[in-house]
């Protein structure tokens, strides 16, 4: 699941639709989820002005990282690091031309979605809370079946 804000990892966080009674599958929407009490708050908070009851917003929010997401964080180092060198570490970051910025920037982005991606692809399942993957009776089972066929693609 991935947050219905910033389609992050969904980390058990939902919300129910109260102009619905209890018991109607409109009151429970399962895409609702989020991965932060922040991205749940502004969810609710842009749902409250669309239905013209908007409360001020005076909590300062903090923006909490999985540890998917820091591990994202400490491989983008590396990609900062390979475009500060062919700029030159001698140069300060404000005499940067427009161009350089964009280097940097973009070997950032690069470096976080292929760490995201790459965790994505190790894990076997969604994930949900943070879980690690794990092997089903059903996996089990299949794998200890003898290939009947084993010619045959899928």
């Amino acid at each position: 699941m991935i947050c219905a804000l910033c389609t992050r990892q969904a980390r058990g966080f939902g919300a129910s639709d109260l102009r619905f009674p209890p018991a109607t599958p409109w009151r429970y929407p399962l895409n609702w989820v989020f991965c932060s009490r922040r991205c749940q708050a502004v969810f609710l908070c842009a749902l409250n002005a669309w239905l013209k009851q908007d409360p001020p917003l005076e909590e300062v929010f903090v923006l909490d990282l999985t540890t998917v997401e820091q591990a994202a964080l400490q491989a983008c180092l590396k990609g900062f690091a390979e475009a500060a060198t062919g700029i030159g570490f001698d140069k300060p970051l404000g005499a940067y031309s427009e161009a350089e910025a964009l280097q940097v920037c973009a070997a950032i982005v690069e470096a976080w979605t292929e760490a995201m991606v790459a965790h994505h692809e190790a894990s076997k399942h969604p994930p949900l809370r943070a879980l690690a993957a794990y092997e089903t009776p059903v996996d089990r089972a299949l794998a200890a079946q003898p290939d009947v066929n084993p010619g045959r693609r899928l």
